[in-house]
């Protein structure tokens, strides 16, 4: 285990829900101070102090900046000494947790302030004066990490749950937040360890030669956990999908139905639609739910000769998204052949993955189908502006992402680029065990290798960190979780 140099005996607070107008606002205290502190800014309506409540409790009275006075028998503010001014910040609800049955499994104190910037600035600088600090981002869950509630795998998919942009991304992250990627890597730690233990004891104990059979054994256990490496890693595009999501692009010449399309998507009116060519002058971004997958869409400026300084930029933007995009998908009118425009855009798109969209196909049809179908592999009809066949567009991205192959009973267990590089460098360490068991090299080389895997495997569920690592982890976090 790494000494940490993070204070963990500090009282710290934050902010845990976004700025801004909102119903409720929270201000989250954590460690053995917080009750101490609720009694110093904390009036109940009952006169009770934070630290005389019962675990699991709810309670409502009012943040103060004094606590010299007291609640009268009907509830109201009654003052302990003359002319004494009450200075009542906000009437709130208060919850107390108690360790070791919390969050982050110390004492904590969560304030329900109205869901105003003031209140909550006010209420957490009161808290901050009475002797918490400023937590730093994730710090919470970092605790909770540290304490031994959750593993670092689930500590990390707590940020899943937090940015989920679809029902499937969120689904992944509560299961990984039960456990279920780490009960996976745990089973293949301990299917590690057995033939582990057999080398270390046969290198401790050396006149105990090893049997042939348990030689062959340790390589056949070796390959099993390889086998079931590969599957998890297998998985792991899929989960990378729904949680990172792709970058898809819509362009074409002006007029063609572009932003008519990103509204039938959205199903919405996001984009501006006239008749008049150029009327989207900039790039629109949006995120939207395509079959569990998030996508983030965006739509360009169909401007092909800029001609002004404005529409150079604009132009330059839309060049800049084609190049990043996972998929583009190119539309086409379908009431007019194909132009001179048309072909710049497919000279310039020649090298990106590509859908091609005959749009406004509820109307009379000019185009030259067969010359798309000639030079793109997938070829949709729609009408955005009638919205016919965007099912089919979705269900034509989804098999483009998942290469035809959508549907799969097999659970998504990796969506985290960390778990799935250290999972790679496991994988490799026990194929050069696997390799030197079969050949008969020495017990040491084989040892040493199955425990660079488990090490890797620690990595993940945090059983070997670094602070560094955890810097990285948790500077992702917002403040407050």
């Amino acid at each position: 285990m790494v000494v940490m140099k993070l204070n963990l005996f500090d009282t710290i607070a934050a902010i845990a829900t976004p700025a801004g107008e909102s119903g409720i606002g929270i201000v989250r205290i954590s460690g053995k101070d917080a009750l101490k502190i609720a009694d110093k800014i904390f009036v109940s309506k009952d006169g009770k102090k934070p630290s005389a409540f019962k675990t699991y409790t709810v309670h409502y009275g009012w943040i103060v900046e004094n606590q010299k006075s007291k609640i009268s028998a009907r509830g109201g503010f009654a003052f302990g000494e003359k002319n004494q001014k009450l200075d009542v910040v906000d009437e709130v609800i208060l919850t107390v947790m108690r360790a070791p049955k919390s969050y982050t499994r110390e004492d904590i104190v969560e304030i329900n302030c109205h869901g105003g910037i003031i209140p909550l600035r006010k209420t957490l600088e009161l808290v901050l004066e009475s002797g918490a600090r400023l937590a730093k981002p994730g710090e919470f869950t970092q605790r909770a990490f540290l304490n031994g509630r959750i593993d670092l795998a689930q500590a990390e998919a707590v940020l899943d749950i937090v940015r989920a942009k679809t029902d499937s991304a969120l689904r992944i992250g509560v299961e990984q937040l039960k456990g279920g990627l780490s009960k996976r890597l745990n089973q293949l730690r301990n299917k590690l360890l057995e033939p582990l233990t057999i080398l270390e004891a046969n290198i401790d104990f050396p006149e105990e030669d090893l049997e042939t059979a348990k030689i062959n054994n340790i390589a056949a256990s070796l390959e099993e956990v390889n086998q079931r490496l590969g599957c998890l890693l297998d998985n792991s595009r899929r989960g990378r999908v729904f949680r990172e999501g792709i970058k898809v692009v819509i362009c074409g010449k002006p007029n063609v139905g572009k932003s008519s399309l990103l509204n039938a998507l959205l199903k919405c009116e996001r984009s501006i639609v006239t008749p008049i060519p150029g009327t989207t002058r900039d790039t629109i971004e949006e995120i939207i739910d395509i079959r569990g997958i998030p996508i983030r869409i965006v739509d360009t400026a169909g401007i092909i000769e800029p001609r002004d300084l404005i529409e150079k930029k604009a132009v330059s933007r839309s060049q800049r998204y084609i190049r990043e995009a996972d998929l583009v998908l190119l539309v086409f009118d379908g009431t007019r052949n194909i132009s001179y425009e048309d072909e710049v855009l497919m000279r310039k798109i020649k090298s990106k993955p590509t859908l091609a969209l005959i749009n406004k196909i509820d109307r009379k049809l000019k185009i030259k189908r067969q010359r798309i179908i000639q030079r793109f592999q997938r070829v949709v009809d729609i009408s955005a502006k009638k919205k016919k066949n965007i099912n089919l567009l979705e269900e034509a991205i989804a098999q483009f992402v998942f290469s035809g192959k959508i549907e799969s009973g097999e659970p998504v267990w990796l969506t985290n680029l960390r778990h799935i590089q250290q999972l790679k460098r496991a994988q490799r360490a026990i194929l050069r065990a696997e390799k030197s068991a079969n050949k008969n090299l020495p017990f040491e080389f084989i040892a040493q290798d199955i425990k660079e895997a488990i090490g890797f495997l620690d990595e993940i569920l945090g059983r070997r960190f670094s602070e560094d690592l955890l810097d990285r982890i948790f500077s992702e976090f917002c403040i407050g979780k």
